[in-house]
Parts: structure tokens; sequence; C-alpha cells
């Protein structure tokens, strides 16, 4: 993180890809409605390996590396500044020295927590609340998400960097906790907000931040929906294969697997001139007011086009003059 940045008593959030688009949602979300900048690019070395290359009208582009990048907001009571690393995609090596990097960042930068938001998919039923799964790197942050009544991660593994990077904080002696939204399983191909609200709902009364979460309140009851919908289908067509006494049985629960994206090949909808012009205007109403970037992004995951324009997408936030820097 730069140097000359005066920050207070700074948080640390980290968001990736993956399941059901519950932490990078979340992340996103945030970045959205507290105005959030851009203040630095993590360097990654040689972390990241690329294994393909993108072609366009016959040409080939340039190799191009995941990218990891810092945003920042400054809390105005005075109580916790805040700091979001948005990852592009997880390392398939080097988890540990990645982390490290990112731990050795926090600490220079005077972070006192660090928190990764992810995924728990069980076989809940698509019209339950989200439960939000909790583990914590010490006894007194475990105690105080205790008290807000989540479910603690009793025993198990917490894969990828969600995990491994508070494994790395616990090393360091700086305390963190992993918040995991609950999702249904067979539904982990699909963005699942209703599983980031809750996981943004704990967050905001630990961190006591005030943020207007109706925007995904109502998207979450929209996916509900549309989610009964398909499952009472398949089960009128094939009947209900599950013993509904099982149906919040956590024995089955997987915690954030390795990265199992939503949305990472356009749907047949995007191959229509009507979805890009729909993605460019909400481009440019989110350029005009940020907080209408979780509407892009949403449109963005409906499309399977977010791998596509991610760049684009994290550049609405660099600071004002900034763009195309």
């Amino acid at each position: 993180m730069p140097e000359n940045l005066k920050l207070t008593r700074p948080w640390l959030v980290a968001v990736w890809p993956g399941m059901g688009h519950v932490g990078i949602n979340a992340g996103v979300y945030l970045l959205s409605k507290l105005g959030m900048s851009e203040v630095a690019e993590l360097e990654t070395g040689e972390t990241f390996d690329v294994d393909s290359v993108t072609v366009e009208n016959g040409l080939i582009g340039a190799v191009r590396r995941p990218r990891s990048r810092l945003f920042l907001w400054n809390d105005p009571a005075g109580k916790h500044d805040l700091v979001v690393l948005v990852g592009e995609a997880q390392p398939p090596a080097g988890k540990y020295a990645f982390c490290r990097r990112v731990i050795d960042a926090a600490r220079q930068a005077g972070v006192e927590r660090v928190f990764t938001f992810a995924a728990m998919a069980t076989q809940m039923h698509p019209s339950h609340d989200s439960r939000v799964f909790a583990a914590a790197t010490d006894q007194a942050n475990l105690d105080e998400l205790k008290r807000l009544e989540l479910d603690v991660v009793q025993e198990g593994q917490i894969s990828g960097l969600n995990g491994v990077l508070l494994g790395v904080a616990a090393e360091a002696g700086l305390p963190g906790a992993c918040l995991l939204g609950e999702m249904p399983h067979i539904f982990a191909q699909v963005p699942f907000p209703k599983a980031s609200h809750a996981v943004l709902e704990a967050f905001t009364t630990l961190a006591g931040i005030e943020l207007d979460l109706s925007e995904l309140a109502s998207l979450a009851r929209n996916v509900e929906e549309q989610l009964g919908e398909v499952l009472a289908r398949v089960e009128e067509r094939f009947g209900d294969q599950e013993d509904e006494d099982d149906e919040d049985d956590d024995s089955e629960a997987v915690a954030e697997a390795e990265e199992p994206e939503a949305g990472d090949e356009p749907s047949p909808a995007a191959r229509r001139p009507s979805a890009r012009a729909r993605v460019e205007e909400l481009f440019v109403a989110a350029a005009a007011d940020r907080s209408k970037a979780f509407e892009l992004k949403q449109a963005l995951d409906r499309f399977g086009l977010f791998r596509e324009y991610e760049d684009r997408f994290l550049d609405l936030f660099k600071k004002a003059g900034e763009a195309g820097a």
C-alpha cells in the first residue's frame, strides 16, 4: 500500500470469485455503496502463470495475468477505515507466498483485523434464510462472532485463499475471521445474493458501518423466486430425491471450493447486440454514479460477461483523474 496513506485503525476484507459469487458480490457491494476508490495494486510477482490468450477478430491479445487491487474507504466516524482486496483469481500454486505478501502489506499499513468472505454450500432450500458460518483466528474474535449468534464452523477445512490468508494472519499474530454465507449446493454455479446479503449484515454489524442493503435484498428475493420455480419444476418431474429431514443437515456442507466460478462463459443472451448495448448503458451510469455499479455487476453476471469486463469494471473505482491510467 502507498506509504503516504493515513489510515485510522483499518480493517482488511479480501474477496475472490467463488461459489455463488458470494464473496465477490459482497465485496463489490461495499465498493459501490461506500464509494470506495482504488489506492494500489498488489504486486503478485510470478505467482500467476498464463495458460491462454484472447483472440478477437483474428488478432491475438497481449498476455495478461490476473490482478489483485486494493480499494479504500475512510470511515467518517473515525472508527475503522476499510481496505478491500479484490482478486481476479486465486493462484493455482504459491498460495502461501501470495498470502504472506498480502499480510506483510497489511501489517505495514497498520491493519488491525482481516476478514475473508466466502460461501458455505449446504442442502438448504433457496427459500430459507441464509445462515452465516464463521471461524476466527483467536478466541476473542470467536467470542464476538458467537455474540452475533453466527454458526461456528466446528471442524473441517476452508480451502483456497479464503482460508490460507487467515492462517497466515494467525501465524503473524493478526486477528481475523472468515464469514461464509450459506447457499444451496445444487446451485453452486449460480450467483446467490441472499448469502452475500447475510454476510454483509453480519460484517456491518461487527464493523459498526451503516450500509443500505435494500438493493441486495431485492435482488435476493428475485433470485429466490427464480430458483424456487426451477426447483419446483425439477421436483415435479423427477420427484424430491432428498429426504426433507436431512434438509438442514450440514454433514455435507462445503466451505468454499477452490474456485468454481459462476458466469465464466458468456450466455447465449450475451451474443445479442442489445445485451452489449445494455452493458454499455450501465457503464455510463456507473461512471457518473458509482452507487449504480452493483446493478452493472448483476448485468455482467446475468450475461456471463464479468470476466471479460472485469478490468474495466474495477477501473470505475479509480480516484478522480486516474481513469485510463
